[in-house]
């Protein structure tokens, strides 16, 4: 599941504060491993995690506006807790320019220098990158060679449709559902639904088991979007007040 626990009035997440609660609902469910927006430097909340089982890709470069070295820091500060399962690399970033509006091809080289200082730095864990669908993931990735998984954040309704078949045909590395699911507020109906919700994330969870790579598939797994109230994420809104705006980018989730 991706974990962005954000109190309410807060624009960032307070891991310390939650983990202990969030860990032990993600247990119940089966949860083994959460993706990050920001970094979790805290041996401890890693400590919680770890005793549930649970594993970390933990998002140590997501805004260009921060230094290159700012990841190499995060890395070495945790690289060694056995919770690190990977390192994830911008978010989305094809559509939001690593949240500055950086151009393509700049993001793509500066995701490359924060990779290849990783990897100088931890060369046991895989490096993963996060992109939004699937248009022109062929030759990024041909340019991105330290990349060494892709996730993919895809909003497609209630299935995913030739998602797998056309990630296969544009790489040989393997790839996860960065994001995917449906948010529990159903515009058409004006009402929380979370009937419609449950549906979505059963039929895409079902899709992302029919391709796995434990049989053959390309998927190693995916990350329900996500354990996380986001109160803020309406621009015109306030990050005190429960809105129920917003927008999705690739032609957005089940049932609206």
């Amino acid at each position: 599941v991706a974990w962005n626990p954000t109190d309410k009035g807060s624009r960032t997440p307070n891991f310390a504060r939650t983990v202990e609660h969030d860990a032990a609902l993600m247990a119940q469910v089966g949860v083994n491993a959460v993706r990050t927006y920001w970094p979790i430097t805290d041996t401890k909340v890693l400590d919680v995690l770890w005793s549930h089982g649970i594993w970390v890709l933990n998002g140590v470069y997501n805004n260009a506006g921060d230094p290159v070295s700012s990841a190499v820091d995060t890395v070495n500060a945790v690289k060694d807790h056995p919770a690190i399962l990977m390192w994830t690399i911008g978010n989305e970033w094809n559509y939001n320019g690593l949240y500055t509006g950086m151009g393509l091809w700049d993001s793509v080289a500066r995701l490359q220098e924060v990779a290849a200082l990783i990897k100088q730095h931890d060369p046991t864990h895989l490096v993963a990158s996060i992109y939004g669908e699937l248009k022109g993931l062929k030759e990024v990735d041909e340019h991105m060679p330290n990349v060494d998984v892709w996730g993919v954040n895809a909003y497609r309704g209630i299935s995913f449709g030739e998602l797998f078949n056309s990630f296969a045909a544009q790489t040989q590395k393997p790839m996860f559902l960065g994001e995917y699911g449906a948010d529990a507020w159903n515009a058409k109906a004006g009402r929380e639904d979370d009937a419609a919700q449950a549906d979505a994330t059963r039929a895409l969870t079902s899709e992302i088991a029919a391709h796995s790579a434990a049989t053959g598939g390309v998927c190693v797994g995916g990350f329900v979007f996500e354990l996380e109230d986001e109160w803020w994420k309406d621009g015109d809104g306030s990050s005190w007040n429960h809105d129920v705006g917003g927008d999705a980018p690739g032609g957005g989730p089940f049932p609206d």
